[in-house]
Formats: structure tokens, C-alpha cells, sequence
């Protein structure tokens, strides 16, 4: 069963992530280091006691949907009641609508066990969570006042509504429309796919934020607004009034994340309400709404980072623990009687610390992420929000490859056992498969990187903070630690590799090479993704955390820079070189 390692957490919160100054420099308002590990302590044992327990449950029932309504599976309604009972939805909220007002970094750490408990059951949360950040942003006085209070409480739960059958990533050619009303509100009508607890059975309203166009607007994205669309219509007084005309036509059958029900969403053919159309009321501006809607889209984006994390955590930690107990052969050096626990055979040693490596890195990554955002709201603004906008494509995407990867050597190390769903093994990796594909898939990720996010600045945002990472590496080097051995050195060969394949994507990119840019942008994010994963491993074990296991975490820093970041010359060649290669084998798709 899954443990939350808070810990572990808190140290790379605190030593890596850099939590630590910033409660040391009065960042955070009144946040303090024990109220840090009060609130990491209690979202861990809420993980690990009351949402793993239900995890395998929610797996085998699923969602299931009859005639519109969908029925959760059974202990998750209880099981959300206690999780919005104990403030956990208003962690981050605004204190004006009833929410405490806590740091991002907060957020996604327990976001992280959440998930690592059931990541179909805290998507859901996680969306109601983006649709507050939203409305918070953009919303008028009177949506703010109505919903507000019952989102942050949890009373109500909120959904995304951005995909159609003929629309994925491609948005602007979406069909929903939405026509203007004298009273100011909008009737909206079409269809939607995907959605993400777009129906269900833990509250009795759901606020559907809903992509749609006006007649008159422009084509293309740039004509695009944002709609609210609650399931049941509130009245003056705050209570629900009449059920609008929008409902849940089916639920997909998914490859995982079965609990999480997955809605094909009708709005406006009449089923409810005196006449055709779902009554809606515009967030922010007409034909604004992408820009409105990225509120919600980045810090999703990071969210969904965090899965891949929980994942690679849960994986890791069943993996461990399976290769302990399970005796197979006898590994060298083996002086037990009998045949030795599989942990001590080499290669599953081996795959076990490359599990960690990728765990430990991608949560690094992910942190970091969150604590640019959060100072971006402080002094220095500009240079955390292009951090933060620089790290949330590799903080997506790095981490949901890792949670595939680690999730598929936790397979492995389990043998043919792990191709058994009562092990759980299979579960895990069936569940991290759709993190690199929604909230923009990963190949969107690296064109996201590398068109809009190294040019920041003239490029000078990527330089700056390449020499913060040439720093740690040489802080590396000149370590008396023995257990790093040549790690800095290596580290210092990866940074070099990554300052290569930046200059020249940066000069793709000025001089309209795009082919060739986008060509390298997947091998580059990955290349990202593992000098930062050194980097952050090697300021950990550089670190004064106060708790005696620098000594192991220098041996895990080494691991990897010998047996993981060295993939980076390869990549550096194939950001390089990939364009052509790539143009020379086209024929070959037919």
C-alpha cells in the first residue's frame, strides 16, 4: 500500500524547490516551516489511509453511467465528502471567497499524494481547482459572488469544457456556439467530448466552464469566448433553481483512470428547460476566452505534471517493495541460505534506482515550477513569471514521460506478476498513459518550449538560467563528497550539451527555420528534463537539510549522472541533426 513520503517531499519543497528562502526572506506572507509540515503531514496521511484504500476499488468499478446520470464508485462520495470537509479544495483559493490563500508549492506537494493515492479521484478536484483559478481571474462580481463560495468549499464542483469530435488540440475550428440574449445572458449549443467528471454524484451542482463562438465572431482562436454553464441554474437567494439544458449524453470505457468519469457533454438540443439552448453567462471578455481559459490551462498543466510524479512515486514504492519479498535465483555475491530476494540481482538494482532517479527528478522539476509562480506574485515579477512559463512545458511533459517509464519498469521488476492487475502494477502504468496525451500532449509541450518560451527575453531568460545550472555542477565538482565521485564533471558535459541545442534552436527559431526547430523540440525537452533532473539531484546532495542522508543522496546523484544524464550527447545530436534525418525518411510513412 502506498505511503506518502513527506519527508521526502518536504525536503525537495524546502532544499531543491526553494521554499526554504522564500519563508526565510518573508515571501509567504505569515507561512510558516511548522505550519508547512502540519499541512504535508495530514495531506500524506489522508493519501495514504483514506484515498490509496479506495484506489483499486475505483479501478475495477469504474464510473458507471445510466440514463444521463453517472454513479461514482462505491466509498468515493463519502470519500470526496471528507476531502472537502477538511479544507483541502480551499488550499490555494482566495480568503475573499472563503479559501486560505496558500502558496502554489503547498499545493502541488499534496497534489502529488493525492494522486499517488488515486489519480482518477483527484482529476476531479484538480479541475474544480483550475475552474476557481479561472473565475477568480476573469469572472464578473456577480459570478464570483454566486459560485465562488460553494467552489471553495467544495459544495459544488466545476468541469473544462474544450473539446469536440472534430476539435482536439486544434480549437479553433470548434463548432459550439453561443447566441446573446437581452438579459444578458448567452444560450449555448453543441457538443463536447472528454470531459472530465462532466457528470457525477458528489455534489448536487457542477459548474461547467464551456468554450464557444459567437455569430459575429472572428475566425481562427482569436474568436473564441468563455462561458459558464452550471448543471442546475441558482437562484437570487443562492439555492439551486431549474436544471439548465446541458447533460451527459455517455462516458468513454477508458485504458485507465477508470473512476474518473469521462463525459460526452449536450448542450442546448432542448432536453431541459422551457426552450432549446444552455444558459450561460460570458467569463471575461467576448471572444477572449482561450486567454481566459489558459488561467485554468497552465495550472492544469502542472497538475497533470504532478500525476506523473504520483505515479512514479506509487510505482517505485510498490516496485521496491515487491523485489524485496520476492526470491528468485541466486544474485552474485548471495550468501543467504536459499535463493536470494530479487533486489539483489543487478538488473532489477539497476532498474529499481533509475525508478528513483526519475521520480526524484521529476518531482524537482515540478516543485520548482510551483515556486516560480508563486514569486512571480512578488518582487521580481518578470523574471519568475518567465521562469515559471519556462518550466511548466518540461514540467508536463518530463514528468508524465517519467511516470510512464517508471510506471512500466515497475511492470518489469514485478515479472509476469506485474501483467496480472491483482498485483496493481498494471494499474499504475494503464493510468499514467494519458497524462503525455491531455492538457496538450507532450509534443505540444516541446512546441510550446521551444517557439514561445526559450525566446523570452531574447533568449537571455534560457542563458541566465543555464548558468544558475552550470553553478550547482560546479558546486559538484568541488565537493569533498566521495560518494559523488566525477558527478559534477558529468553534470558539467550535460549543461554544455544543453547550452549547444539551445543556441541553436534559438537560432532556428529568429531565422524562420521552424521545420527544423520543431524537428529537435521533443529530443530537446527531454534533454531539458534530464540536466535539470541531475541538477536538482545534485543540489539536494549539496544541501544542509538537517537530516544525515546527504551521503545517500550522492550515491543516487551519481547513479544517475552515470546511468541516466548521459543521454544528453545523444539527444544534443538528434536536436541538432533531426530535421534532415527526419526529411530523408518521410517517404517511408507512405
Amino acid at each position: 500500500m502506498y505511503k506518502a513520503p513527506v519527508e521526502e517531499i518536504a525536503f525537495t519543497l524546502k532544499h531543491v524547490a526553494g521554499l526554504a528562502p522564500a519563508l526565510d526572506g518573508g515571501h509567504l506572507g505569515d507561512l510558516t516551516d511548522d505550519l508547512v509540515d502540519a499541512i504535508l503531514a495530514e495531506a500524506g496521511r489522508f493519501a495514504s489511509e483514506e484515498i490509496a484504500p479506495l484506489g483499486a476499488i475505483g479501478d475495477t468499478e469504474g464510473a458507471r453511467f445510466a440514463d444521463g446520470a453517472v454513479t461514482m464508485p462505491d466509498g468515493w462520495p463519502a470519500l470526496y465528502k471528507a476531502w472537502a470537509d477538511g479544507g483541502w479544495n480551499s488550499l490555494t483559493a482566495s480568503p475573499d471567497f472563503g479559501g486560505q490563500g496558500l502558496p502554489h508549492m503547498l499545493h502541488v506537494a499534496a497534489l502529488e499524494m493525492w494522486n499517488s493515492g488515486s489519480m482518477a479521484f483527484a482529476i476531479g478536484p484538480t479541475l474544480t481547482i483550475g475552474a476557481i483559478e479561472a473565475l477568480t481571474a476573469h469572472g464578473s462580481d456577480h459570478l464570483k459572488n454566486t459560485y465562488l463560495p460553494k467552489m471553495v468549499s467544495g459544495e459544488w464542483m466545476g468541469s473544462m469544457n474544450l473539446t469536440e469530435p472534430h476539435a482536439g488540440s486544434d480549437l479553433g475550428v470548434m463548432k459550439t456556439r453561443a447566441e446573446r440574449r437581452g438579459d444578458g445572458t448567452y444560450r449555448l449549443f453543441g457538443q463536447k467530448i472528454v470531459i472530465t467528471y462532466g457528470e457525477h454524484d458528489f455534489t448536487d451542482n457542477i459548474v461547467h466552464l464551456v468554450l464557444a463562438r459567437l455569430p459575429d465572431a472572428p475566425a481562427g482562436t482569436r474568436g473564441i469566448s468563455l462561458f459558464l454553464v452550471p448543471k442546475f441554474l441558482v437562484n437570487e437567494d443562492g439555492s439551486l433553481g431549474p436544471r439548465n439544458d446541458a447533460y451527459c449524453h455517455s462516458i468513454e470505457h477508458k485504458l485507465g483512470i477508470h473512476g474518473s468519469p469521462t463525459c460526452t457533454m449536450i448542450y442546448g438540443d432542448g432536453r431541459f428547460g422551457e426552450e432549446p439552448g444552455a444558459i450561460g453567462w460570458l467569463v471575461g471578455e467576448e471572444n477572449r476566452g482561450l486567454a481566459c481559459m489558459f488561467t485554468m490551462m497552465n495550472n492544469a498543466r502542472l497538475a497533470v505534471g504532478m500525476q506523473g510524479v504520483a505515479i512514479a512515486e506509487a510505482a517505485t514504492q510498490k516496485a521496491i517493495a515487491y523485489a524485496k519479498e520476492r526470491t528468485q535465483g541466486k544474485a552474485p555475491g548471495w550468501q543467504g541460505s536459499g535463493m536470494s530476494p530479487i533486489i539483489e540481482h543487478p538488473d532489477v538494482a539497476r532498474m529499481l534506482l533509475t525508478m528513483k532517479v526519475l521520480t526524484q527528478g521529476a518531482r524537482a522539476i515540478t516543485y520548482a515550477c510551483a515556486h516560480a509562480v508563486d514569486m512571480a506574485h512578488g518582487a521580481d515579477a518578470r523574471h519568475w513569471a518567465e521562469r515559471a512559463s519556462l518550466l511548466t512545458p518540461i514540467a508536463k511533459s518530463f514528468a508524465t514521460d517519467a511516470g510512464v517509464d517508471v510506471a512500466s519498469l515497475g511492470v518489469q521488476v514485478h515479472g509476469g506478476m506485474g501483467f496480472i492487475e491483482e498485483t496493481g502494477a498494471a494499474r499504475l502504468y494503464r493510468d499514467a498513459r494519458i497524462a503525455p496525451i491531455y492538457e496538450g500532449t507532450n509534443g505540444i509541450q516541446a512546441i510550446d518550449l521551444v517557439t514561445r518560451k526559450l525566446p523570452l527575453s531574447e533568449g537571455n531568460h534560457i542563458r541566465g538560467f543555464i548558468a544558475e545550472l552550470r553553478d550547482i555542477a560546479a558546486k559538484a565538482a568541488a565537493s569533498n563528497m566521495p560518494a559523488l565521485g566525477e558527478t559534477g564533471e558529468r553534470l558539467t558535459a550535460s549543461i554544455a550539451d544543453l547550452e549547444a541545442a539551445t543556441e541553436w534552436l534559438l537560432a532556428a527559431v529568429t531565422e524562420g527555420r521552424q521545420v527544423e526547430a520543431l524537428a529537435g523540440a521533443t529530443p530537446y525537452q527531454r534533454l531539458f528534463g534530464l540536466v535539470l533532473t541531475g541538477a536538482y539531484l545534485a543540489k539536494g546532495a549539496l544541501a544542509d537539510g538537517g537530516d544525515g542522508r546527504n551521503e545517500e543522496r550522492a550515491a543516487l546523484c551519481r547513479f544517475a549522472a552515470e546511468n541516466v544524464i548521459g543521454e544528453t550527447a545523444a539527444l544534443r545530436e538528434r536536436v541538432i541533426g533531426g530535421a534532415a534525418s527526419l526529411a530523408a525518411a518521410r517517404a517511408v510513412l507512405g
